[in-house]
């Protein structure tokens, strides 16, 4: 039997056998503590080497189930990414699109690793599918065109995934707060040079705008790409 591609894989269309003795591992638990060894170690330690030990198996075990890296890599960022937010009953398309973007920063921030394994045409798994189905959803109604729906969706991925690769790894630090520090501790030394800068931080600190003062970046840029499509909206009716 052929080895699976990686849209079978993804999408569970691949060929089961039917006779034999009960696998010892299934797909999900392989592609689940793939998962959970990138967000613990990296994505540049995770091998089938190291995910057959962690799994207490042989490594050529693994190739029963996943033909190779490249195919887990794809199982393992439609998994991390997960269902995206279900929309509610008649909820304003910039409530819903706000909501999204927040939980898939907050996915991206929890795996990291996501961002490298994110680029470059490649298949996209049902998960990962979702979360453009859901914010086109949101705009179907709105007087935009094809490209500037898709646009907008592309806006908005990028503002998220650039803030995590600024803040970068930190799984339950404070980021935001950690990058002041560190900022502050320069500026004391040579803040002369750099006065906008010293004066801004300074500012910032005193009159946070954002929810418990933190995460201002984020929900900023969210707000100015949905004004900026409300505007466009706006001048067409």
């Amino acid at each position: 039997m052929a080895a699976p591609t990686t849209t079978e894989l993804l999408w569970g269309t691949q060929q089961r056998p039917k006779r034999g003795p009960k696998p010892s591992l299934t797909l999900e638990r392989i592609v689940g503590e793939a998962v959970e060894l990138a967000d613990a170690e990296g994505i540049a330690n995770l091998s089938m080497a190291r995910l057959a030990e962690r799994l207490g198996c042989a490594k050529m075990a693994l190739y029963r189930y996943v033909p190779g890296k490249t195919e887990l890599n794809a199982l393992m960022l439609d998994s991390a990414m997960g269902a995206p937010p279900a929309a509610a009953a008649a909820e304003p398309w910039r409530d819903y699109l706000r909501r999204w973007s927040e939980v898939f920063f907050q996915r991206v921030f929890d795996h990291p690793w996501a961002l490298e394994l994110a680029i470059g045409a490649r298949p996209m798994g049902p998960n990962e599918m979702a979360w453009l189905e859901t914010a086109l959803a949101a705009m179907a109604d709105l007087e935009l065109n094809a490209a500037e729906r898709f646009d907008t969706v592309v806006l908005l991925l990028g503002h998220t995934r650039s803030l995590v690769q600024q803040v970068g790894p930190g799984k339950g630090e404070d980021a935001e707060g950690k990058l002041e520090r560190e900022m502050g501790t320069v500026l004391a030394e040579y803040g002369d040079r750099f006065p906008h800068v010293r004066a801004t931080l300074a500012e910032a600190l005193q009159t946070p705008i954002g929810p418990s003062g933190r995460d201002n970046a984020l929900h900023f840029g969210i707000e100015r790409i949905l004004d900026g499509v409300a505007a466009l909206i706006a001048e067409r009716s």
